[in-house]
């Protein structure tokens, strides 16, 4: 099927897991809600032939948050299947601010995914993600508070 970027943005409160949760939900509903095959994301999760060779193309292939920001290899086993923060200096390199917003991450997302190169892809926001089945997220700003979190990530072969 070959791989697959994907973004979002999503409500945050402050819990990145329970955003990620919330997330799934709302897109295991849009995927799969009428499908008869995954009633539920345990169903989807318990196809480990799908799961571990197709998967979803979406943040429904992320397992797991983790709080390094340290690029994931693709030697580190324990790697595949994580959502962790965009380090701090990139942020700073993508934004010209540690407190990006929603719109201005829209338009980061959005300029990624009409580059006309592969070479301008990679310099991109979205070109962080470099290794398939991983995402990172950014933390979003409205008034100064934290309010919103854009995913984004790579999953398919």
């Amino acid at each position: 099927m070959g791989a697959s970027g994907w973004d979002y943005v999503t409500r945050f409160d402050g819990d990145v897991e329970g955003a990620l949760v919330t997330l799934q939900g709302r897109v295991f509903q849009e995927k799969y809600g009428d499908d008869a095959r995954y009633r539920s994301m345990e169903d989807l999760y318990e196809d480990e032939e799908f799961m571990g060779t197709e998967g979803t193309h979406t943040i429904l292939d992320i397992d797991r948050v983790v709080a390094t920001d340290d690029p994931p290899t693709s030697s580190g086993i324990a790697d595949y299947g994580t959502l962790r923060p965009l380090a701090v200096r990139r942020v700073m390199h993508h934004f010209g601010t540690d407190r990006p917003s929603v719109e201005q991450y829209e338009e980061l997302a959005a300029a990624a995914n009409e580059a006309l190169s592969h070479e301008e892809h990679e310099q991109s926001l979205l070109g962080e993600c470099q290794m398939r089945w991983t995402g990172y997220y950014v933390v979003l700003y409205s008034g100064g508070r934290p309010t919103h979190l854009g995913i984004f990530g790579f999953s398919g072969d």
